[in-house]
């Protein structure tokens, strides 16, 4: 281990699963840097490992169990390296974590992030690992302190947990139940992102259409929900783009479509996850919809807002699911036409009231019906992003891109990604794309000028 008086620290963050959790890292970030700590993209040059976990689905645990294993190595190379294990799986899984692992050092929990380099100091000072990781998780914490990765575009909670409590998802034991930030601070961290050079926003929350209903009446107007916090924050001068997800069918109104109509900043791309097209297993999901309502809400998006691209997730092979049940689903995926689909196969999480259902779908069933699905959506994904070859699209310059050394990635406002030929100059700019060819998963484009 370094000296301090030598030379600073340098930590390693490695971060899985969704876009809060990507955020919680920005959030560590900034206490690290802000205590004196220096981050690295290798490995090797780290004196602290981090990773911050996702327990959503099984294969996200064996991806984290993969990534204990490999600093295990790094650990016997330099028994000084620190590893911390942190977010949703160490909230859950701490005691086997600990158990399985015990060269681990720090686990800290989802609300434990401020804390962070304290527990830090602590195991420098002592001998031992350190778990903490709070049960009450009511706390919203000092939220919006945090450091970017991007500087044109970021990530802000406008709420946290859930209280739907799906049967197949561990979210609200290890986040908590719906919190809402009140709307003033909302939109004042908004203004001074937009201050400080932010174009484009992408407002988070397990389920953002829930926003507003924990707030008590003493706002200025006495029900205050997403539709009205997103009319607010579209009217914040210099704000380009405004993303957000994600959405619960259940939740989803004409209010808010109306909303998005009607304002151009806000992007037309609607997360609207489906899981499945059965009645029967929506109910054994408990995602309190049926088919019916989920494709009057589709319908009435598509009737306010037709160029609104629509995404979804879906699970194949939960408990209790059938052929029927499988084939009304892609009935369902192929009159609707989505324009992107995450799927998966059921993973049972402990602690869930999917859990306790008998496992009836074989394995070699779960796999079919998986490849029939993925084989159907990735048609219609690529017929849906065929549709928009040949015409010139506003785009917001990203990143380099993988698909080659001299391409640049970045995204329609729908948010299909394309990729075309440019100069890094362009990063965090908004230029016009020509777009000439599709793929199942992103367009190709020529680059025709900056777009004012």
């Amino acid at each position: 281990m370094r000296d301090d008086k030598r030379e600073r620290r340098k930590y390693y963050i490695e971060t899985f699963g969704c876009q809060m959790n990507k955020f919680d890292s920005e959030r560590a970030i900034y206490y690290l840097d802000n205590t004196g700590y220096e981050r690295t993209f290798n490995t090797s040059d780290a004196d602290i490992l981090i990773i911050n976990t996702c327990a959503v689905r099984e294969k996200a645990e064996n991806r984290l169990y993969g990534h204990i294993g490999n600093f295990k190595t790094l650990k016997s190379e330099n028994p000084n390296v620190l590893i911390c294990i942190g977010g949703c799986a160490a909230q859950s899984l701490k005691e086997k974590i600990l158990d399985d692992f015990p060269y681990i050092d720090i686990v800290f929990g989802t609300q434990n992030i401020e804390q962070l380099p304290d527990l830090i100091k602590n195991r420098l000072d002592f001998i031992g690992s350190i778990c903490s990781t709070i049960e009450n998780l009511d706390s919203l914490g000092k939220l919006y302190y945090f450091k970017r990765d991007f500087k044109f575009k970021a990530f802000l909670p406008v709420m946290i947990g859930c209280n739907n409590f799906c049967s197949y998802c561990i979210v609200p034991y290890v986040r908590g139940r719906e919190r809402s930030i009140k709307p003033r601070q909302i939109i004042s961290a908004v203004k001074q992102l937009v201050d400080d050079g932010v174009v484009e926003i992408t407002l988070l929350g397990q389920n953002v259409n829930s926003y507003g209903k924990d707030l008590d009446s003493s706002w200025e107007k006495k029900v205050y929900d997403f539709s009205n916090l997103l009319n607010d924050i579209s009217a914040i001068k210099g704000l380009k783009r405004i993303r957000f997800m994600t959405s619960h069918p259940k939740d989803f109104n004409k209010d808010l479509a109306a909303v998005i109509k009607d304002n151009n900043n806000i992007m037309k791309h609607i997360h609207l996850p489906l899981q499945a097209g059965s009645n029967k297993v929506l109910n054994l999901m408990n995602r309190k919809y049926t088919r019916e309502i989920y494709t009057e809400k589709y319908s009435c998006i598509k009737s306010q807002i037709p160029d609104c691209a629509i995404t979804t997730d879906i699970i194949v092979g939960f408990p209790g699911e059938e052929e029927k049940d499988f084939y009304e689903t892609l009935d369902l995926v192929e009159s609707l036409r989505f324009n992107r689909a995450f799927t998966f196969i059921y993973s049972k999480r402990k602690g869930t009231m999917a859990a306790k259902l008998a496992d009836t779908v074989q394995k070699e069933k779960k796999q079919a019906w998986f490849r029939q699905l993925i084989e159907i959506q990735n048609k219609i994904s690529y017929e849906e992003n065929l549709k928009m070859a040949g015409k010139n699209l506003k785009v917001l310059v990203e990143s380099k891109s993988k698909k080659g050394e001299s391409q640049l990635e970045g995204r329609l406002e729908n948010n299909t990604i394309v990729n075309f030929d440019g100069k890094s100059n362009l990063i965090g700019k908004f230029v016009k794309v020509e777009i000439k060819d599709a793929r199942t998963f992103y367009l190709t484009g020529i680059h025709k000028g900056i777009n004012k």
